[in-house]
Order: structure tokens, then sequence, then C-alpha cells
């Protein structure tokens, strides 16, 4: 049996700041490293790269500006930032959306420990409050904004590679910018992403969905509010077959459809196999489990031995320290 501790930092900052800019302080190296794992030449120029931000995500593009100066103004700072055409990197990941009494989306993160940036951040960018898990400094894994949206991620399971956003940069602008699922269905159908990716959605008004999105596709919208780590059919078996895409997709199709499945017990299903995984050494271990609820504002982090809750009128700064435990094959 193996542990890996895990350390979790909250902070809330309006806009951009000295808490940001220390973010980027520590997190750099790793991102840099990360940007340049193709090589320098592989990834696209500033000017492209400026311009593409401007013309997709007009809204973000004061923002990007600003993260850039607080990240010191250098080329490849600004590049990485931009989240275009990005070096392509692959997660797991579960996730489902409730709609009743209680609306709600639930999700398991899994990836490496050692490549988490593990902040949770509350911010007011753009006039809507959002609280979300932070990715590539400033998108989002997963999040919810003050008028009830909720949206999170996970790979798709396929190996194409295009033009277009990574992802958390696309669940950032969503919650920035929509209210509602039918909004972030709009503006979903313009924003080109360059990997196969599947967003899970819920709002305060019970609408939920799935989309399936590509570099090579139009988004293709599922009415059954789960997603794991395949669109449709399998296009990539090794990877199917080590994630368990099909047993977990199943098990979250059951437990939606079951009139008994609330908030509270769809959340501890997550922490239970054949949605949680303890494949830490492998890059593949479930990192938290998080619960957004549209109407309360909130937003719950879980482990099997610890609950750390966030919400718009009590968001509380600080740090989470808990343990992943790996056990033996």
């Amino acid at each position: 049996m193996q542990s890996f501790p895990l350390t979790l930092q909250a902070f809330a900052e309006p806009e951009p700041g000295d808490r940001w800019r220390a973010l980027f302080t520590a997190a750099w190296p790793s991102y840099q490293r990360w940007f340049l794992r193709q090589g320098d030449a592989a990834r696209p120029n500033y000017v492209t790269s400026r311009r593409m931000v401007r013309e997709h995500l007009p809204e973000l593009a004061g923002t990007y500006d600003r993260v850039v100066d607080l990240a010191g103004g250098g080329d490849q700072a600004a590049r990485m930032l931009s989240l275009w055409r990005p070096t392509p990197y692959l997660a797991g990941c579960s996730q489902a959306a409730l709609t009743d009494a209680e609306p709600a989306l639930v999700r398991n993160y899994d990836y490496a420990p050692d490549r988490f940036e593990g902040t949770v951040v509350e911010t007011r960018w753009s006039g809507r409050r959002v609280i979300g898990m932070s990715d590539c400094l400033w998108g989002l894994l997963d999040g919810i904004n003050d008028d009830g949206l909720a949206v999170s991620l996970t790979f798709g399971g396929r190996q194409v590679v295009g033009d277009g956003f990574g992802i958390p940069i696309v669940v950032r602008y969503l919650l920035e910018t929509c209210s509602t699922v039918s909004e972030a269905r709009r503006a979903l159908e313009r924003i080109p992403v360059n990997l196969a990716h599947n967003l899970t959605l819920v709002d305060a008004r019970n609408e939920a969905a799935t989309v399936e999105v590509g570099p090579d596709r139009r988004p293709r919208w599922r009415a059954t509010p789960v997603a794991t780590n395949h669109q449709g059919v399998i296009d990539w078996p090794e990877h199917a077959h080590f994630t368990r895409t099909i047993d977990r997709e199943r098990c979250l199709t059951d437990l939606i459809a079951s009139p008994a499945t609330t908030a509270e017990t769809l959340s501890a299903a997550f922490l239970e196999p054949p949605l949680h995984s303890a494949a830490y050494s492998r890059g593949f271990g479930t990192l938290y489990t998080a619960c957004y609820e549209p109407l309360t504002g909130s937003a719950t982090y879980r482990w099997p031995a610890s609950t750390w809750r966030q919400a718009f009128d009590a968001f509380h700064e600080g740090i989470h320290t808990t343990h992943l435990v790996e056990q033996a094959a």
C-alpha cells in the first residue's frame, strides 16, 4: 500500500493579482516543461495565440492581457497562457448530472498527483462569480457560477489533435459568459478545441446535457448527462480498457436512472469502484470528487476520509490536506 499526500489551496481574488502571480511563479517551471515537451517550434507564435483569444474568446481578452503582464510578459508564458493549440495531455475522469429537486453535477478527476495544480479559486473576472478547480493557471477543470451553471470536463478517448483551444480555458469561458446550458450550447458551436473532450453541464433551471467536442467534428449533444472517456464508439481500445470507461459509464447511467439517487448518494458512489480509481502511480488515480449544486451555489470536494465545502456565501481561503492511498495490485 502506497500513500500520496495531496495538499490543495483555496483563494479568492476578484481580478488576477498578487495571488494569481504567486500561483504562476510556483507552477510555471512545470508548465514551461510541458509547453516545450514537443519543442518550442511545435507551439504557435505569440501573434497567432493572442489573435485567437481575441477572435474566439473576446470577453476574456482583457483578462488574458492582465495575466500575461502578471506573468512578466515573456514570450513562452504568453503563448502558453493563450491555450491555443497547447501540448496535448490526457486524463481520465467520470461525471454525471442530476436534474430533480436538487440539481447537481458530480465528477471525479483522475490524473497523476504530481501534475495537479490543486487550487480552488473564487473569481469575478466578468461580473459573474465563479468557483472552480484551476488548471493551466487560468482555466478550469470544473466549476460553477453564481447564475447556477456548472460544467466539468473529461478526455474523450480519441487521439485526434487539431487547431483549437485547450479545454480548461473553454470551461472557464462558459462559466464567465453563460447562465444556462442553452447559452453554453450556443457558445460551444463556435469555439474550436484541440482535442476530443466531453463536457457535462447542469443549470439552476434543471437542464442538463453532455456534449462531445473535438477538432474534427461539430459538437454532438447527448440528453443523458453522463460522461467517461469515450465518444460513442471506442476509438482507442487500449485506453478504454485501462480506464474502464465502459464500466464507469454503465454505472453512472444506472445511478442517474434511479429515482432513489440524490446528490449525496451519487457523490458517495463516486468514492467507490468502478468510479473511484486508486491507480496513482500509473497516472490514473482519483484526485478529488467534486459536487456542484446550482441552487445552493456550492462546491463540495470529497475524498474517502475528508470533505471540503466552498460556496458563494461561505468561501473559505486556506489549505486542505489529505492522503491518496493506492492499494496493492
